[in-house]
């Protein structure tokens, strides 16, 4: 009688065992990145920079130390413009774009200089100017001999000629076309290697990335200015662009200006997350993440192309605090990497993905 029960007990003990499933450990999930501690001149590999504002620089600290902080260029946003440096014609005012330059070689970044030539932001006496063209030519002369000589050696870099082309691809019929001629242009990049000759000189303008006809023109013009002989050493692609240009085409624009073989300079970026200037925008986590994955394509992009041509990208301004575009629309923006109090946004965060 022994038997018939222990074969009872084992069977039920085994089918127990048999039913039981193996249990495995729950797996611990994945550490969360560890936060970003260092800063974008930290870690970028080219120079990356922000245009200032000297009344911005004297009058806010958190505007001042997250631009000493963060940035290893400094661009001068309006005080090295022909009307903030001479108010007559024969006299300068450096006092703003001296604070700036200071600021930069205070903080160990580099100086680049906006600009020596453009249609606008002129003195009222230039454009009440009615010398005949011989005139004309010693005014623009005097002035880019002046102004690069007074800051050769601190000054690394210049935008000599600013916004010649129409998005047509047309010249535009600006004031020094009508009294000097196309070839001004020429000319202005010549006076200014004269007065420094180790200054990398720029031409700069905006609609790289939406006019193929005004970005044709701008290589065409650089080609020729080479072929020529005349000194130029870059191209600055502004980069005031928008949520609605598309990566690809963003990615491809700064490869073609790679294929030019000068410096790319992405001089003036910031993205518009409100194009059809809607008055009642608000800026929610989703525009916030479309943004980063904007900054981290543009960041992408430029690292792309061969180091030696990569002079760097500076933002437009610091903050969305300070951006020239909500006065521009009268509507809500938010174009840059840093918010309204100064601290970094989701597309910081996409810069610096884009460098690691």
């Amino acid at each position: 009688m022994k038997y018939p029960i222990l074969l009872c007990v084992l069977s039920f003990f085994l089918l127990t065992q048999c039913g039981k499933k193996k249990s495995t450990p729950t797996p611990a999930p994945p550490a969360a990145p560890a936060p970003f501690t260092g800063t974008l001149r930290s870690i970028s590999p080219f120079p990356f920079g922000g245009a200032v504002n000297a009344s911005l620089l004297r009058n806010r600290p958190s505007y001042s130390q997250l631009a000493a902080k963060e940035y290893s260029s400094i661009t001068a946003e309006n005080a090295m413009k022909m009307n903030a440096l001479r108010p007559t014609a024969t006299s300068f005012n450096f006092t703003d774009a001296e604070y700036i330059v200071d600021f930069a070689r205070q903080n160990n970044a580099r100086v680049h200089g906006h600009t020596l030539n453009w249609y606008t932001s002129l003195p009222s006496w230039v454009t009440n100017f009615s010398g005949d063209s011989t005139a004309w030519e010693n005014l623009l002369r005097t002035h880019i001999t002046t102004v690069v000589t007074h800051f050769r050696g601190k000054v690394a870099s210049w935008d000599v000629v600013n916004e010649a082309f129409e998005d047509t691809g047309v010249l535009r019929n600006s004031i020094w076309v009508r009294h000097l001629g196309p070839d001004y242009i020429a000319r202005a990049f010549q006076y200014a290697a004269a007065a420094d000759p180790a200054a990398r000189l720029f031409y700069n303008d905006y609609g790289h990335e939406y006019s193929t006809a005004k970005r044709t023109a701008i290589f065409a013009l650089v080609a020729s200015l080479r072929s020529r002989g005349i000194p130029i050493h870059g191209i600055g692609m502004q980069f005031h662009t928008s949520s609605n240009i598309s990566d690809a085409q963003l990615a491809s624009t700064i490869a073609q200006a790679g294929q030019t073989g000068l410096l790319v300079h992405i001089s003036e970026l910031d993205i518009s997350m409100n194009p059809s200037k809607a008055t009642t925008a608000t800026f929610t986590p989703a525009l916030a993440a479309a943004q980063k994955v904007k900054y981290k394509a543009v960041t992408t992009a430029f690292r792309a192309l061969p180091a030696a041509q990569r002079f760097g990208i500076t933002t437009w301004n610091v903050a969305d605090a300070d951006t020239w575009r909500r006065g521009n629309c009268s509507c809500p923006e938010w174009p840059l990497p840093f918010d309204d109090n100064y601290q970094r946004k989701p597309a910081y965060d996409g810069i610096v993905e884009a460098l690691q």
